[in-house]
């Protein structure tokens, strides 16, 4: 049992014994223990919940093709010991010096270039970002670079001489520093990787596991059934950034490699519930488009690069983007416990608001999502006041077969429309077997006004969420025909 954990910052192992650091706990995150030493204070708290993106960071570690892989988090909402094991990079490391010169990286002498800073209080954030791109793609497009930066707010720049910084730096990467100094980080990461034994953090208020294996993860939620389960964080940290909240007993899976997988099988694509929401995004483009979709709106890279599906599914959120458009490609979830496991339909395993069907000693480790014939379309939606990094005001997805021009199937699953993400069973009903045409879909529309009774929120009134879903059932009509409004 490894009782500290154990990184690599400043290119030297920093291990941490919160025993004997009484100003730290196990869920102190990244962003206050980096303010709290005396080198790293460029990274800034601006909102701590992941939606500005001035305490970017990047996160390195070993890849499938023995490189390095970097990320780009959001290091308000990364709890200490998730880092264990890896490389963590602030703006302080990007810059060097050679020959008695600073020598800065060539994302930072961009920005310099195009004036892309002006208070700066945003910009070691959007440097890091950029960094993320630098040392992920070569030649990056518009779409990438504003996807970057989808999750770094700049209010006094504005984003036009950001971006061109980012065209003329990212396409001289991804050789750096960094790079020439992989094979040490490399090394150092392995010698604190060579030991697998679980981290057992325990404090007078807090205790922390983090195992490294299945068997190990199950064995400690059977002994600790209450533990609240982190993989990402991105949700369950906001209970202490924002509510102040004592997490008492945490079971961290976010180093069960076991539960990041990925495979495709013989009529169904299965994902392990660690896989983050960008590993997803990445794998489902042209396999589940309905889903990769969704994803494209999903937070910001810094949160997909930390969240994941099977904490999103386990979320049972009722704004939850992923679950109307799992429910409608008929998704399954495996749940496992040391002793046995069962397959579950999604729809069943949410029982109610914030509510599932996980017993105390299981966890989800599987997501299984069926392929589906060419005949069958599925067309997914998220209305928001802002396109990008926002919340759900509806969303919904739709499962449509049509059969000599009727309706075969039919499934219109809706988000923030209720309690829970919801079927319009009635209308679905109505729609089975009739003429896929408008009139019968202007029919339905009047049924399925009807079949929620949705909150007022600061997002919007009741009764535009009614419409809104109604003209949903609409466009997807004309999308799936053709036909002009």
């Amino acid at each position: 049992m490894q009782k500290t954990i154990r990184f690599v910052l400043d290119n030297r192992i920093v291990e941490i014994d919160f025993s004997k650091h009484p100003g730290l706990k196990p869920t102190t995150t990244v962003l206050n223990y980096l303010r709290s030493l005396p080198g790293h204070k460029g990274v800034k708290e601006g909102c701590a919940e992941g939606d500005c993106g001035a305490c970017t960071v990047v996160i390195a570690e070993p890849g499938t093709d023995e490189t390095l892989g970097y990320k780009a988090v959001d290091s308000c909402l990364l709890f200490l010991p998730v880092i264990h094991g890896k490389q963590l990079i602030t703006i302080e490391n990007l810059a060097r010096s050679e020959k008695d010169q600073v020598k800065l990286h060539p994302v930072q002498a961009e920005m310099v270039e195009t004036n892309g800073s002006q208070c700066g209080y945003c910009t070691p954030g959007v440097v890091m970002s950029l960094f993320g791109v630098y040392k992920n793609h070569t030649q990056p497009s518009l779409e990438v670079i504003r996807d970057a930066m989808v999750g770094n707010l700049c209010r006094c720049t504005g984003y036009q001489s950001i971006v061109e910084a980012a065209k003329r730096s990212c396409g001289k990467g991804p050789a750096d520093h960094f790079s020439d100094n992989e094979t040490n980080i490399q090394r150092l990461l392995g010698e604190i990787r060579s030991n697998t034994d679980t981290i057992e953090l325990s404090t007078e208020q807090q205790k922390y596991f983090k195992p490294f294996t299945l068997s190990e993860a199950l064995r400690i939620r059977g002994e600790n059934p209450d533990a609240i389960i982190i993989n990402g964080s991105t949700d369950i940290a906001l209970r202490q950034t924002k509510k102040n909240e004592l997490l008492p007993v945490i079971l961290d899976l976010s180093g069960v490699d076991e539960l990041n997988t990925y495979k495709e099988e013989k009529g169904f694509f299965v994902f392990g519930a660690g896989r983050t929401m960008e590993q997803v995004k990445q794998a489902t483009v042209e396999t589940l488009p309905a889903l990769e979709k969704i994803l494209s709106v999903f937070g910001s890279l810094q949160i997909r690069n930390l969240a994941t599906l099977g904490g999103n599914i386990c979320s049972a959120s009722p704004i939850g983007d992923t679950l109307p458009v799992l429910i409608a490609y008929g998704t399954k979830v495996k749940l496992c416990s040391a002793k046995s496991e069962r397959l579950v339909e999604l729809e069943k395993f949410i029982t109610g608001y914030r509510k599932i069907d996980l017993k105390k000693d299981e966890l989800l480790t599987e997501i299984v999502v069926p392929k589906i014939d060419n005949e069958i379309k599925i067309i997914s939606y998220k209305i928001s006041r802002r396109e990008d990094l926002d919340i759900s005001t509806v969303s919904a997805t739709f499962r449509l077969k049509v059969v000599n021009e009727n309706v075969a199937e039919i499934i219109l699953a809706y988000g923030a429309m209720a309690a829970t993400v919801m079927r319009a069973a009635e209308t679905e009903k109505f729609l089975t077997g009739k003429k896929w045409s408008r009139e019968n879909v202007e029919s339905a529309m009047k049924i399925l006004a009807g079949e929620f009774k949705p909150i007022s929120d600061a997002r919007s009134e009741a009764e535009y969420r009614k419409t809104v879903a109604s003209n949903l059932l609409l466009k997807f009509y004309i999308e799936t025909t053709g036909k002009p409004v």
